[in-house]
């Protein structure tokens, strides 16, 4: 379903090395999501939510967070000796953010799925009637969705290090969290529509559809972006004591 008032945009004519090059990336990432979530089974995280947490970030970081997952995040096996030394300021910002961005991944790759197969979602929120362009539509849900997981994921971090009861933990949740969500959606946004709007359109004669290789390669970059405009803001977070060291 096509509201009457919006734009359909051209669609790009894309080169099989890109084709071969994101179908690579993407593989790579589920390849370390599955290794991850097999592992994390096996030596579970201490803190419960990092259990999903890890596995959903290797999605979009591929072998640079499994490297990083193998270096600062692995949960020690039983015969070796923890390490009980307070791990450096920027691996536990890091660590934040990452926590962060698997809410937000999560959310925008539900919110992407559903307005594909539903373009009646995208219609309520706003195709067609308050935005031509599909894509801001289902940016409004994208952002719904991510901030709704994104303070779930931080209730189950915060609460169990705080001892908080469900509403005292929400709001806390809600108040590390907040700023942090929405400075990694900016920056994912930003990375979408110059790859969408600008670059794709103008290498490939388009856009890349939702259901297509080069669209999730474009979102795993974007990711990216998203966690460079919210490492800082995740900084500040931990350094005044609103966010906790992970």
């Amino acid at each position: 379903m096509t509201p009457p008032h919006a734009i359909t945009p051209a669609l790009g004519d894309f080169p099989t090395w890109l084709n071969v090059l994101a179908w690579t990336s993407l593989g790579i990432g589920i390849a370390c999501t599955i290794g991850v979530a097999v592992d994390v089974i096996r030596r579970p995280q201490k803190m419960a939510v990092m259990n999903v947490v890890w596995p959903v970030s290797m999605l979009f970081g591929g072998f640079l967070w499994l490297g990083g997952y193998l270096r600062w995040g692995r949960t020690p096996a039983p015969s070796q000796n923890a390490d009980d030394a307070e791990t450096p300021m920027a691996v536990a910002v890091g660590t934040g953010t990452n926590h962060c961005g698997a809410g937000c991944a999560l959310g925008d790759l539900i919110a992407e799925w559903v307005a594909f197969l539903i373009p009646a979602v995208a219609v309520a929120f706003g195709w067609g009637w308050l935005f031509q362009d599909k894509m801001f539509a289902v940016w409004i849900l994208d952002f719904i969705l991510a901030f709704g997981l994104g303070i779930i994921f931080q209730y189950f971090a915060i609460a169990p290090m705080r001892g908080l009861g469900l509403g005292k933990g929400l709001i806390e949740a809600l108040k590390a969290d907040a700023a942090s969500i929405t400075s990694w959606q900016v920056g994912m946004y930003g990375a979408m529509a110059l790859i969408q709007l600008v670059l794709f359109p103008a290498l490939f004669g388009g856009r890349a559809p939702v259901n297509s290789p080069e669209f999730w390669f474009a979102m795993q970059w974007a990711m990216l972006l998203g966690f460079v405009t919210a490492y800082p803001v995740n900084w500040l977070l931990i350094r005044v004591g609103i966010k906790e060291r992970m």
